[in-house]
């Protein structure tokens, strides 16, 4: 029992490192990726999607408070491969840690269900985990921006509306996608392909539209949204997140290259149009996948409901046929005397 009990002791620790590690690996790994496509606001650069902050929440809602090193160490990571480190440096890392752990806790305080199938969860990640949330990293950020002379204090708003926006627009796109990556992997269902055909026909022609909607000069953004449509009703939260993060990389490449409906506009015109798409891409992805799984609950729910209603009454209508008397041709009583 003792070499039991030591062994869970050692075994402890070794799984809090390895998450530690994976936690942070991933969130150096978001960064870089949000770091491939810059926007500049004045004199400051910001991600129009800081995936990290949905890797963050969604590592949270999986591993729990423990793993908030991890995102610390990313975290820092990431600011050691952008900069050296100061003493502001300490703040912008204890905002971006702080943020996605308020987020976690505010969503747990409502108790709040990863597999995303409730409107309501879909309501709470936006306004509690993202909207919410997020505001703290970003008014830290900006805040030590100005409090150490790097940005004129005229233009922290600018600064600040990019960098909450952003951080926001990671946890919308990012964070769904993991939690049902995460789920798939827990739960283990087996894969139906009895619409592969149609799931490749939806990629074919998300692959040539979005392209082609995002890198044309014309305003053709809105013919992305049945796509959208289409993803949620047949294929639900996969589907929708996964087109919706698809056209979101396709509209940051052209928003970051100044291509298409972003050639001639000002980089706060560039800023607005293209945070406006992506939260209009996240919340119609989110809060539609929503409202059909929970019809499609109901449906389910009522059928079950009425398929035992039908059981029972089948057995009700069996026993009275068994206590009713036997009865003659005239439908007489049968005299057994």
């Amino acid at each position: 029992m003792a070499c039991v009990v030591a062994r869970q002791d050692l075994r402890a620790p070794a799984v809090f490192v390895l998450e530690t590690l994976a936690v942070a690996a991933c969130y150096y790994a978001g960064g870089r990726l949000g770091l491939l496509r810059e926007l500049h606001i004045d004199d400051a650069v910001v991600s129009p999607v800081w995936s990290p902050t949905g890797v963050a929440v969604a590592c949270l809602l999986i591993f729990g408070l423990r793993c908030w090193v991890g995102i610390a160490l990313g975290s820092l990571l990431i600011l050691m491969h952008l900069t050296s480190l100061r003493l502001s440096s300490l703040g912008v890392l204890v905002g971006s840690t702080a943020a996605p752990v308020c987020g976690y806790l505010l969503l747990r305080k409502v108790g709040f269900r990863t597999d995303l199938t409730r409107l309501r969860d879909c309501i709470h990640l936006v306004f509690l985990g993202a909207f919410a949330a997020m505001l703290i990293s970003s008014s830290v950020g900006a805040g030590l921006l100005v409090a150490t002379g790097d940005l004129p204090a005229r233009d922290v708003w600018r600064v600040w509306l990019a960098w909450w926006v952003g951080d926001a627009m990671g946890v919308l796109l990012v964070a769904p996608l993991l939690l049902l990556l995460y789920r798939l992997y827990r739960v283990r269902a087996p894969v139906h392909w009895s619409r592969w055909r149609e799931a490749v026909g939806l990629a074919v022609i998300a692959g040539v539209l979005v392209p082609l909607a995002t890198h044309n000069r014309a305003s053709l953004l809105f013919v992305i949204y049945p796509l959208l449509i289409w993803a949620a009703l047949r294929f639900q939260l996969g589907g929708s997140m996964v087109c919706a993060l698809f056209a979101s990389v396709m509209a940051t490449i052209a928003a970051t290259d100044r291509v298409g409906p972003f050639e001639r506009l000002t980089e706060v015109e560039v800023l607005v149009n293209l945070h406006a798409f992506n939260g209009a891409l996240a919340l119609t992805a989110l809060l539609l996948s929503a409202v059909i799984a929970e019809q499609r609950h109901t449906r389910r729910s009522v059928e079950r409901a009425c398929q035992e209603l039908v059981e029972v009454l089948e057995h009700l209508t069996a026993g009275e046929a068994a206590a009713r008397p036997p009865r003659d041709e005239g439908g007489r009583p049968w005299n057994t005397d």
